[in-house]
């Protein structure tokens, strides 16, 4: 066992720079840092953050929880944290403050100095950055420790810029190393291959690297959603880079589009960051004048109108712009669904970008990200979006169809259970990260009221198990009243006939989706796994759904994990609701096709309800295929026998997912840094006050009845 002494007093702070002493492990999850070992001094230079290799070989580097102890207030403290085991002799190069802040109330010190980043003007890589629609983005700069700042006497030191408490006591274990077998080398190496670089700098993934693929469409852009298992493989790794990079750029994206819609959202942020972080500036006129003569507009309008500012991109694209004869910059050409097919805003893109945010600081410990001024105003616009008001009557997220993972026409418009489940996680995410002060505190207590309302409304209203679906069964219709027991006037004669049969004694799930005299039956994979992540679910409906996967395994795994949706559409059903969609067929695609990428949401789901051997089942049962299929977007059939007819071979969030779910298997105690356990607390708010009108009190009470049980 190594050991490494951070030697601290409350005058020294964590920062991108760390000194090290002792041969040891990696510490918490980054990349390794190069490093040169003077023999006649006995010290170390640091050199700068490595650029990312997308040719090295990563290798499985399995996780411990290390104890260590910190000095806060003349008090000495025990903490747990991550770290992987890499058996090299270098340490993170952005181990941040975030770490160790987070476990203490010293945390709201310092986030008034997390946007403070040290311009180099001469540096040869600061060069600029060019994001279509007129941002000059420069490339994130990670300090350089010169060579004259040598480590004497064998001793650790930290930089002396702002203040941190000390931490004394950081022991860094390292275990055997796995043999990765070739189906996890052939994984990674065609995850590194994906990877795309804007500037020299890792980005995202693209969506499919299959190199017969005459046609690749928009499979060669990085989505937001489909990055995030990759960014999770990352992640767990040791890479934190791609993943911050992509959380910036996306971010950009977001601000550009909306100074392109004319809003001042940004104007107090705008002041901050150029002044200090000098990240964004206006486009100059080499690049202006690239645009000049195009036709088309820059906005991302589809007739002349553009969604409400926060929204974030489904995706982009690096591109190559001619400034003049002889230069080239490459620029950001982001999708906000203006070329969608459909021409559908990606709703889940922003929840699914927050849910991210906080992954990379629960892996990383780098909270100084999230606490950033412009990260802060980018988590408050998705939000803001979210929450505005509008007709509804309902807590639940109304959407289009086509705004999710199912971009295609399902029948899925209303209130999908998916956006409903990724709406809770991204909220509770935000109540976390966002920092609470006179311009925050009213958003803050917004979320709180809707995490209560959205987590009542989802557990009553869209949960079905035998009870309730007999309930349903017999359920009078027409009530006009405050008591009414069938408040949405659902007609029994909407209970399917397959599903009388189907639903297990033992066994319930979530329904698709709930609307005025409508309830969508249809079992949703991912709406129903991340309701179990999410604890949008109460602990025992979380329960029942792994029941119901279990009883129905040969129906919503068969031969390969998971299906999407089921049942599919068939027949006139298939023709009225899909619109005859060619490529939606029954039991293919979106239509009740097999999706190995929700491997990995079925891994978290299941480590989180102890049910880790089926996790373990399901990931067996996938690597035993898919390196021998190309590694294939999604299965047709009714049990995933076939590859998808029109499946994309080599896609990215086939492998990652794969990844991640092995990575997440074989390191258990990784999985509580990406999941939610119980909110007692919102259990206790209620903003209906029927109470104070005279009217019968809400039902709020049987939610936390269905708990406390």
């Amino acid at each position: 066992m190594n050991t490494i002494t951070l030697l601290g007093n409350s005058t020294m702070k964590l920062s991108a720079r760390l000194f090290v002493s002792r041969r040891s492990g990696s510490f918490l999850a980054f990349s390794p840092l190069k490093h040169h070992t003077n023999h006649h001094h006995h010290h170390h230079n640091i050199k700068e953050f490595p650029t990312f290799d997308k040719n090295k070989q990563i290798q499985t580097h399995p996780f411990k929880i290390l104890n260590f102890q910190r000095v806060s207030n003349n008090t000495q403290k025990s903490y747990r944290v991550f770290s992987p085991s890499f058996g090299q002799t270098s340490i993170s190069p952005t181990i941040s403050r975030g770490l160790f802040v987070a476990a203490s109330s010293v945390a709201s010190k310092f986030r008034n100095l997390s946007t403070s980043v040290e311009p180099r003007v001469n540096d040869a890589n600061f060069e600029r950055i060019y994001v279509q629609n007129g941002l000059n983005v420069k490339p994130l700069v990670v300090e350089r420790i010169d060579k004259d700042e040598n480590i004497a006497g064998g001793q650790e030191s930290v930089t002396k810029e702002n203040n941190l408490e000390g931490v004394i006591g950081v022991k860094v274990e390292t275990s055997p190393r796995r043999e990765e077998t070739d189906v996890e080398k052939e994984a990674w190496r065609l995850l590194q291959e994906a990877v795309v670089m804007y500037c020299g700098s890792p980005v995202g993934t693209v969506a499919a690297n299959d190199p017969g693929d005459k046609q690749p469409l928009n499979y060669d852009q990085v989505f937001i959603r489909d990055f995030v298992p990759s960014a999770l493989a990352f992640l767990l790794k040791g890479e934190g880079e791609i993943v911050r990079n992509f959380l910036l750029h996306t971010l950009q994206l977001q601000r550009n589009f909306s100074i392109n819609m004319g809003t001042h959202a940004y104007s107090f942020v705008r002041l901050e960051l150029d002044i200090n972080i000098h990240c964004f500036n206006i486009a100059t006129n080499a690049f202006a004048s690239h645009q000049k003569g195009k036709e088309e507009s820059w906005e991302k309008t589809v007739d002349c109108y553009s969604p409400g500012q926060g929204l974030m991109p489904a995706s982009f694209k690096v591109r190559s712009v001619a400034l003049d004869e002889n230069k080239f910059e490459e620029v950001l050409d982001p999708d906000f669904g203006e070329s969608a097919i459909g021409r559908v805003a990606p709703v889940d893109s922003g929840l699914w970008w927050i849910i991210l945010l906080r992954a990379y600081g629960k892996i990383t410990g780098d909270y100084a990200l999230q606490e950033r001024v412009d990260v802060q105003t980018g988590i408050k616009l998705i939000i803001n979006l979210c929450l505005a008001d509008g007709f509804d009557m309902f807590p639940s997220l109304l959407v289009t169809d086509g705004s999710c993972m199912i971009d295609r026409r399902m029948g899925i418009h209303g209130h999908p259970l998916e956006i409903q489940a990724l709406f809770y996680s991204a909220l509770r995410c935000s109540r976390e990260m966002l920092a609470v002060n006179d311009g925050s505190k009213n958003l803050v207590r917004a979320i709180n009221n809707r995490l209560s309302a959205l987590s009542f409304h989802i557990r009553e209203y869209y949960w079905v198990d035998m009870k309730k679906i007999n309930e349903i069964y017999r359920y009078k219709t027409e009530e006009y009243s405050l008591d009414a027991t069938n408040k949405f006037n659902i007609y029994p004669e909407q209970i399917p006939t397959w599903l009388m049969d189907w639903i297990p004694e033992e066994g319930g799930y979530l329904i698709g989706n709930l609307q005025p005299a409508h309830m969508d039956f249809r079992f949703f994979t991912l709406g129903n796994l991340w309701s179990i992540v999410s604890s949008l679910g109460t602990p025992k409906q979380n329960e029942a759904i792994l029941n119901l996967i279990e009883a129905k395994w040969d129906d919503l795994v068969g031969h390969m994990p998971l299906k999407i949706c089921y049942p599919a559409l068939e027949y006139e059903e298939w023709r009225i609701i899909t619109g005859s969609d060619p490529k939606n067929t029954p039991w293919s695609y979106h239509n009740s096709g097999s999706w190995p990428t929700l491997l990995w949401q079925f891994t978290l789901a299941c480590i989180k309800m102890g049910r880790l051997e089926l996790a373990q089942k399901a990931v067996a049962l996938a690597e035993k295929r898919l390196a021998v299929d190309r590694w294939p977007e999604y299965y047709d059939t009714r049990t995933g026998k076939f590859i998808g007819k029109q499946s994309r071979l080599f896609q990215t969030w086939t492998i990652a997912g794969f990844l991640a779910s092995k990575m997440i298997v074989e390191n258990p105690e990784m999985a509580s840094l990406l999941f939610w356990e119980e909110d007692y607390e919102l259990l206790e708010i209620c903003v209906c006050a029927l109470s104070k009108t005279g009217r019968k009190k809400c039902s709020r009470g049987a939610a936390k009845s269905q708990i406390l049980v």
